[in-house]
């Protein structure tokens, strides 16, 4: 398929070589800033642009890969130009109808992972949800998420809205929680790569074992000794006391 990138961010870096390596034709990278583009097209060897009156109107897909707050506004002016094609968003939040109105054939291509423009990813892996708003678009969005993921899901809106919400707990905040953790090692002259055995194992448990089951510490038991004296090592951060004192509660009463 002849596609455009709308965005060059981390998705669009790795939707784009995916694309390629599935041998499509990725024939051009649009963003707001030309120097971004610039840096994505080349890596797909396709043309770059920064004016969205310049995008090309004759490609069978146009993926929007970009903020959400960016997205209505964009797709507007992008389907106003472009009449052709089906016109996709690979956004967790958003729902389809943000296209509706606007053009002909749309959906959604939402490819669930964290993704850093510096890591490359086995995206035939990465569960893939997709939605459209009729058959020929159907046809399409299906046909393009098989040639780059071994599983694909169709998706509602109103559900992937939630399925976005559980992988902002899942990775955003878990996270969050890590660069805390290396925080806190940094203080006190401890290198984070201690923690990763731990993490994996972390990781690897819910292969087998439900994350309720697999959760351990002292938050569970409500060990009060050890929540109060670690609570109190935190006493310069009310904002982590807080937050630490929150989980702890929360983990206690999930497991009461």
């Amino acid at each position: 398929m002849r596609i455009v990138l709308i965005g060059a961010g981390n998705l669009a870096t790795n939707l784009g070589k995916a694309l390629v390596k599935a041998q499509h034709d990725v024939c051009q990278v649009y963003s707001r800033t030309m120097a971004n583009a610039t840096t994505l097209a080349d890596t797909l060897h396709c043309e770059a642009t920064n004016d969205i009156a310049q995008i090309l109107d004759d490609a069978d897909v146009y993926i929007l890969s970009i903020k959400d707050s960016a997205l209505r506004q964009v797709a507007a002016e992008l389907c106003q130009r472009c009449q052709k094609g089906v016109f996709l968003h690979t956004a967790g939040s958003m729902p389809m109808d943000v296209f509706k109105g606007l053009t002909q054939h749309y959906g959604v291509l939402y490819p669930m992972q964290t993704f850093s423009k510096s890591r490359e990813v086995d995206f035939s892996v990465i569960p893939t949800f997709i939605e459209f708003n009729d058959d020929f678009a159907e046809a399409v969005i299906d046909g393009l998420a098989h040639t780059i993921s071994q599983r694909v899901y169709p998706l509602a809106s109103a559900d992937r809205k939630y399925l976005h919400l559980s992988a902002v707990w899942a990775c955003n905040f878990v996270n969050h929680c890590y660069d805390i953790s290396s925080e806190i090692l940094s203080a006190h002259g401890i290198p984070f790569d201690v923690m990763l055995p731990l993490i994996d194992e972390t990781a690897r448990k819910v292969h087998s074992l439900s994350p309720h089951d697999a959760q351990t510490g002292p938050a569970i038991r409500f060990d009060e000794n050890v929540i109060n004296a670690q609570a109190q090592l935190l006493s310069d951060s009310p904002r982590l006391k807080d937050l630490y004192l929150l989980l702890s509660e929360s983990i206690h009463k999930a497991h009461q």
